[in-house]
């Protein structure tokens, strides 16, 4: 298999199609698209989300931290625990240790989530050092948004611009080969991506708002995660290329390295989908927070589509294969 997500048919046959022992306390299970699990409790459910950080350098720590506090975001709960798990290759010394913890530890605090736990390990097993982070957040049950709730007629928003994290982590880990392409105000532009991976304030204003679905964007960039929206919620999809935000350092570094932006991994980006699109969009800016409709949810017969008027192409959007940030890594 490639590097990147286990392809989408492969994991609902020899993974989620393993699972065969059901509790009446798990009201949110695994599925396509579905990030989190959540567990009745009485009123109220644990809602959680567990992930690895594997593709990053120099940012590992912070985006471990984001990745899974945005999963919980995008149910629409505020992440209040985190669990972290840290597989380090021998040879890693105390002073590498120290600095990932203090990007966790910091990133943690910035969201006022704490760490409650986790596991730290040094094992021949691993080459660079694994992180893997498992997030809780607690809200009324009735209250949950899953991925598996949008409806034909709503908008779809998508918070920020496409290939967000992507460019962080390359701007970051590439930097010297791009200082000969960018300019150094472009550079660090783009490097600053990484302030702006947290989804919390956005998947708790549009939970509240009252959105039917969410979906942050991570591997598999924009085109992945609308897929990713559709299968969950057996519906179609329309999303309009031209109104896809992309900035233009972030089109500079994909076009240098020959890779698709909206193929790019994402986090800091959301996928919303939303009755009274307009609505949302204008809270969402209003707390500063950039937002745009970029398609609409359809019935399933009219399928998955990418339309472009400027470019006079309508298109299948495919499901999510491997990250365009693991061409650079090979």
């Amino acid at each position: 298999m490639k590097s990147g997500k286990i392809p989408n048919d492969i994991l609902n046959k020899i993974v989620i199609g393993k699972i065969n022992t059901f509790r009446k306390e798990v009201i949110m299970r695994p599925g396509i698209g579905e990030d989190c699990a959540a567990i009745e409790f009485d009123k109220y459910a644990a809602v959680m989300s567990t992930d690895p950080i594997t593709a990053a350098g120099k940012n590992a720590g912070r985006l471990a931290v984001h990745i899974s506090c945005n999963d919980i975001a995008s149910s629409g709960v505020e992440p209040l625990g985190l669990m972290v798990t840290v597989l380090c290759p021998v040879g890693t010394t105390e002073i590498e240790l120290e600095q990932l913890m203090e990007q966790v530890c910091e990133t943690a605090g910035k969201l006022n989530v704490e760490i409650i736990g986790g596991h730290t390990e040094v094992t021949p097993a691993v080459n660079k050092i694994i992180l893997s982070t498992t997030c809780v957040g607690k809200a009324y049950k009735d209250k949950i948004i899953s991925s598996s709730g949008a409806k034909p007629g709503d908008s779809v928003i998508l918070t920020k611009s496409a290939g967000l994290e992507g460019t962080a982590i390359i701007a970051g880990d590439f930097e010297d080969e791009l200082s000969r392409y960018l300019d150094k105000s472009e550079l660090q532009y783009a490097k600053s991506f990484i302030d702006y991976i947290s989804v919390v304030p956005e998947g708790v204003l549009a939970g509240r708002f009252g959105a039917t679905s969410m979906h942050d964007i991570t591997e598999g960039g924009v085109l992945g995660a609308a897929w990713e929206i559709a299968e969950a919620s057996c519906t179609g999809i329309t999303i309009n290329k031209d109104s896809i935000p992309i900035e233009p350092v972030t089109r500079r570094i994909c076009d240098y390295f020959g890779i698709n932006p909206l193929r790019l991994i994402s986090s800091g980006c959301m996928i919303i989908t939303c009755k009274d699109g307009e609505g949302l969009v204008k809270l969402l800016e209003k707390n500063k927070i950039k937002a745009t409709i970029i398609g609409t949810i359809t019935d399933k017969n009219a399928g998955r589509i990418l339309v472009s008027k400027q470019e006079g192409t309508v298109k299948d959007i495919d499901a999510p294969g491997s990250d365009e940030l693991y061409k650079l890594i090979k």
